[in-house]
């Protein structure tokens, strides 16, 4: 079994970020990059809000230049998916899709979380190009313009909220009869009048020629007075959730009730010696590329220092 001194599973900001300061720090990183290489950036064509692109940069270049800055400093990059994590002692066992049986003195999860979508053909479809499922991320190209937010909860209400600040219209897509939102955040989109709430709707479509350009809805579906008509849009909002990809990983660290891993106050710590946890996988308020980044700083310097004061 091959043995590692600092192991980093994940590929997005955080992950890199790790790999860059544990390879800076003479930790000989390995960096299991899993199921989709540079993580949620990667179908994202432009990225504003990143600092230091004052120009904007593709999600892809931005991901790929982060690789290319971790492979500098000796990070041994593979892929392969970690399918099963023994983190009763160390060193802590990994094992991975392809073969692979790990042991590492020291662990950062990196893992992500993945936004949840309806399960349209054209969502795949116009990827990029109209859907999101992070308006903090794409909202500002949409100013002035007509979006759709999917969703009737906390989440869905805050999108709504946050986009009603940059576009002309936003519609909140519900499907059932009422929001699941809390009181505060139920009355703030109720009393904002550029948000129409559409109670009991379904959307089953979307179309447009070169990306979004409206939305196929039913009201009451299956119902007796079931209506279906179009809404022209120009984005499209899903905020029905994300997935945290800590399932491996939850009979050992600590989850709240969707699966994001706790982390010890501000710390990347998760309670288990030599483990932390970076990014989206443990992030349910911010899932942006530089407060992911931050995170994959913060738990690749207390790995270095958790390995120096065990003399590891």
């Amino acid at each position: 079994m091959e043995h590692i001194r600092c192991l980093i599973i994940g590929s997005g900001p955080a992950g890199y970020t790790a790999a860059i300061y544990a390879g800076r720090a003479n930790l000989n990183p390995v960096l299991y990059e899993g199921i989709q290489p540079g993580g949620q950036l990667t179908t994202t064509t432009e990225v504003e809000n990143f600092p230091g692109y004052p120009d904007g940069i593709s999600g892809p270049e931005l991901m790929d230049d982060l690789r290319r800055q971790a492979e500098k400093f000796n990070t041994d990059m593979r892929s392969a998916i970690a399918t099963k994590a023994d983190l009763s002692r160390v060193p802590y066992k990994i094992i991975f899709d392809n073969g692979d049986e790990v042991e590492a003195d020291s662990l950062i999860i990196a893992t992500g979380a993945t936004a949840k979508y309806l399960g349209l053909e054209d969502e795949k479809r116009y990827a990029g190009m109209g859907v999101s499922a992070c308006a903090t991320c794409d909202g500002f190209f949409y100013r002035k313009k007509t979006v759709a937010v999917v969703g009737g909860g906390d989440t869905a209400c805050e999108e709504a909220s946050y986009l009603a600040g940059l576009a002309n219209k936003v519609y909140l897509i519900v499907r059932k009869p009422f929001l699941r939102a809390s009181k505060i955040m139920q009355e703030r989109v109720m009393e904002n009048p550029k948000i129409e709430i559409l109670f009991e709707h379904n959307t089953i479509g979307l179309f447009g020629e070169h990306g979004v350009e409206g939305a196929h809805v039913v009201k009451r579906m299956g119902e007796a007075d079931e209506q279906r008509y179009d809404i022209a849009i120009d984005g499209f909002f899903l905020a029905i959730g994300h997935k945290p990809n800590s399932d491996i990983f939850k009979p050992w660290v600590k989850t709240d009730e969707t699966g994001y891993i706790i982390t010890e106050g501000d710390s990347p710590r998760t309670g288990i010696p030599g483990v932390f946890a970076a990014g989206d996988v443990a992030d349910p308020h911010y899932r942006q590329a530089i407060t992911a980044a931050a995170s994959g700083c913060k738990a690749a310097i207390e790995a270095e220092r958790y390995l120096a004061e065990q003399k590891l």
